[in-house]
């Protein structure tokens, strides 16, 4: 499929309140969004690697140079035709993984539309629904962040994932498992920690029933992932450290983890994202689909990946007003209650995108195909 036409923006969309993590806080998500457009019709992809280099190594100027620079040129030479054939092509490229996700999930789209199949389909989902939790950033006032964790109890959310950071946690966790004896939830520190200072905080949180501990250590790092997974029960979730199939390999080579947030920008699309998946299902695994706060249009994407049989802990699937101020795409994303998506509902509504609201939150924009931007 050789592409007519390539759009590519960096986009920033505004939060209702900036979202706070252990590597900071962010009042806007910053995403890529690839449009090609070829003879038999159009696809559409998001990877989302925020503002700064505080999530991982890229950026989502980074990222859009990377696309505009590097990447397209050689995918107007190769035209590829399926989305594996889109990543061979950007093989010679080291790392990148959103920048390479952006345009691959873009390729899947483009597939799905020329093969005239679901995109779930052509993954090899076989869900109907997709069971969703609910997160909560940093509070500085954990009685509220109690009283919220309530309300999401009482519309039935099945489980509940906590941010922590240094100083924000094990008194956290003691007065949410105080208050909820018999909830699941975990806590996600986003390699806020390190082995030789906290391994003894984590002995401590090993004591209160969490479902798991997500990224404790830094971004890169599968090591000392291991030695602390050996000295707990609770199972290590690896997030940031996963960022390609042979990463995940090497994890369960070692030991490093017992669980694995599966996000496809942060892998390098919905190929990898699924090799993972079949990976961690034959491992026995704990998987789940992560979430980037991305517009409805990788959210989409999001939800076509839980299909997947495999996947068994709720994902992070996000309603469109729960988070931004407004969405790009449309339909809106209604997750019902109790927190039960029913995926045909959502995938099999034609998605539009609303070009006022793309213009509006447009940072760059970069168009391939008649010699001008976009």
């Amino acid at each position: 499929m050789r592409p007519r036409q390539l759009d590519v923006w960096h986009v920033a969309l505004p939060l209702h309140t900036p979202w706070r993590t252990a590597y900071g806080s962010d009042a806007a998500i910053h995403s890529i969004l690839v449009r090609v457009q070829t003879d038999s019709g159009a696809g559409w992809g998001e990877a989302t690697p925020f503002a700064a280099p505080t999530y991982s190594p890229e950026s989502a100027h980074g990222a859009f140079r990377v696309i505009q620079d590097y990447f397209v040129p050689v995918i107007v030479r190769s035209a590829p035709d399926r989305p594996s054939e889109l990543l061979a092509c950007l093989q010679c490229f080291k790392g990148n993984p959103f920048a390479k996700a952006a345009l691959e999930t873009a390729w899947w789209s483009l597939w799905s539309a020329a093969q005239s199949r679901p995109l779930a389909q052509l993954l090899g989902g076989t869900r109907d629904r997709v069971s969703v939790g609910a997160d909560f950033q940093i509070y500085d006032d954990t009685k509220r962040l109690i009283e919220d964790i309530g309300i999401a109890i009482e519309h039935g959310y099945p489980r509940v994932k906590l941010k922590v950071a240094p100083g924000k946690d094990i008194d956290v966790v003691r007065q949410v498992r105080e208050r909820y004896p018999d909830l699941v939830f975990h806590i996600d520190c986003n390699s806020g920690y390190t082995l030789a200072q906290h391994a003894s905080l984590f002995q401590e949180i090993d004591n209160y029933g969490l479902a798991m501990i997500e990224q404790p250590l830094a971004h890169d790092d599968l090591l000392d992932h291991a030695r602390l997974q050996a000295l707990l029960d609770t199972p290590i979730c690896l997030d940031e450290s996963i960022t390609s199939t042979r990463k995940f390999r090497q994890a369960l080579d070692i030991e490093a983890c017992r669980a694995v947030n599966i996000k496809p920008g942060r892998v390098g699309g919905l190929g990898p994202a699924k090799e993972i998946h079949d990976l961690a299902m034959n491992a026995n695994v704990i998987s789940w689909v992560g979430g980037m706060l991305e517009s409805g249009v990788g959210v989409r994407i999001a939800l076509a990946l839980s299909t997947l049989g495999g996947f068994n802990y709720p994902a992070d699937i996000f309603p469109s007003d729960r988070i931004h101020v407004r969405d790009i795409a449309s339909p809106r994303i209604e997750i019902p209650l109790p927190a039960d998506v029913d995926v045909n509902a959502i995938l099999s509504c034609p998605m539009e995108i609303d070009l006022d609201a793309l213009r509006a939150m447009t940072v760059e924009s970069y168009r391939w195909g008649d010699g001008t931007h976009a």
